[in-house]
């Protein structure tokens, strides 16, 4: 079972987060955001937020070329911000001098862009910025000068482009393939570790997961790698520290590049852009991949696809839609008293498939 832990910012949230909520003021509602010359967005969570905001922060760059975007985020999704040069500042939500510097700065505008806890709410409502945008989800509601209705049936991506009608932004191209962009250093550390020359396809391969119920197991991962390799593809598992253990039961034995723990997030990207498809539960590793353009056969239980899942014909996505998944809601999956029904029941076979299907140019004739 997965271990629930629950972070100091989401326990004081618990706490305080509601009563403050209802007892700060409520902003004016009467000020025009334009000229618009320093935005922030606050982004507290998960790599995969981070990644999905991407493309909200692209738009705001092009409608308003000459604004100055910084971000308010964790430790945890900070480096993914690393991989959108558009974004001048990145703020930690959980380093009090760095959360001072925030509050001391002056801003046109201030999004908050998370769900439901209050406390990036409350920080909003005290940023100094006339302009305040935010999603109307509790009480977090009468601390914007815009709330914007969310919807966990809508793709996150979509969600989070919605926060910008207040600023006149309504039309953006959604369909790109990539939007991600890789530090060049990044790129030349991964060249020491994926030496060119070997033109075989590359599967990547990333076991983890935060909570134990997305998890499918390093044995049904080294059975994909060990069909991948019979086929001529070359492959990698990528991974942080946590990972470490997973990735060597994977590699055990078999000619597969094992680089969990041994790379930062950008490093890792550069990692992922070089692949011809990666292969991932609902994690942030997968929303990099996506957001880098490259091919995906992702595993979905207890999130929501509707949200999180890739799109298009580039993406293959499992998922068993069980009657008791997906059972996330607000960053938050309960212990499943089924263990992990929906991602056991998915089979390496339809892993493997998944693979020939997106890769069937470059496998041998006979080999799917």
């Amino acid at each position: 079972m997965a271990e629930r832990r629950i972070s100091p910012l989401k326990k004081l949230d618990g706490a305080v987060g509601p009563v403050v909520a209802r007892c700060l003021p409520a902003p004016r509602r009467d000020a025009r955001p334009l000229p618009l010359a320093r935005l922030l967005l606050i982004r507290p969570g998960g790599i995969g937020d981070a990644v999905h905001l991407v493309p909200a922060v692209q738009a705001i760059r092009k409608n308003f070329p000459q604004a100055v975007i910084d971000i308010l985020a964790e430790r945890r999704n900070a480096g993914a911000f690393a991989l959108c040069p558009e974004i001048r500042n990145v703020y930690l939500y959980d380093r009090p001098r760095q959360m001072l510097q925030v509050l001391r700065n002056r801003y046109d505008v201030v999004i908050d862009t998370e769900q439901w806890h209050r406390l990036s709410a409350v920080i909003a409502r005290l940023v100094k910025a006339p302009f305040k945008i935010g999603y109307a989800t509790n009480e977090r509601v009468r601390l914007f000068t815009h709330a914007i209705p969310y919807s966990h049936d809508d793709y996150e991506v979509d969600s989070f482009l919605r926060l910008l009608g207040p600023l006149g932004v309504t039309k953006f191209a959604t369909s790109a393939e990539a939007w991600l962009q890789v530090p060049e250093a990044a790129r030349q550390k991964v060249t020491r570790l994926l030496p060119d020359g070997d033109e075989r396809p590359l599967v990547v391969l990333f076991p983890g997961a935060s909570i134990a119920e997305r998890r499918w197991g390093a044995e049904r991962f080294r059975e994909v790698a060990a069909w991948s390799l019979g086929r001529n593809l070359r492959v990698a598992v990528v991974g942080g520290e946590g990972d470490r253990e997973e990735g060597e039961r994977i590699a055990a034995d078999l000619p597969v590049i094992n680089l969990a723990g041994l790379t930062t997030l950008a490093e890792t990207a550069a990692i992922l852009e070089r692949a011809a498809v990666v292969i991932s539960g609902d994690s942030g590793i997968l929303h990099i991949a996506v957001g880098l353009g490259r091919p995906t056969v992702s595993l979905f239980g207890s999130g929501i696809a509707a949200k999180w899942a890739p799109r298009g014909p580039r993406h293959v996505v499992l998922n068993r839609n069980l009657p008791c998944s997906p059972c996330t809601r607000f960053g938050y999956t309960p212990a499943c008293p089924h263990a992990a029904r929906c991602m056991r029941e998915i089979v390496v076979d339809e892993v493997t498939a998944g693979i020939a299907r997106l890769l069937s140019p470059s496998l041998p004739q006979g080999s799917v």
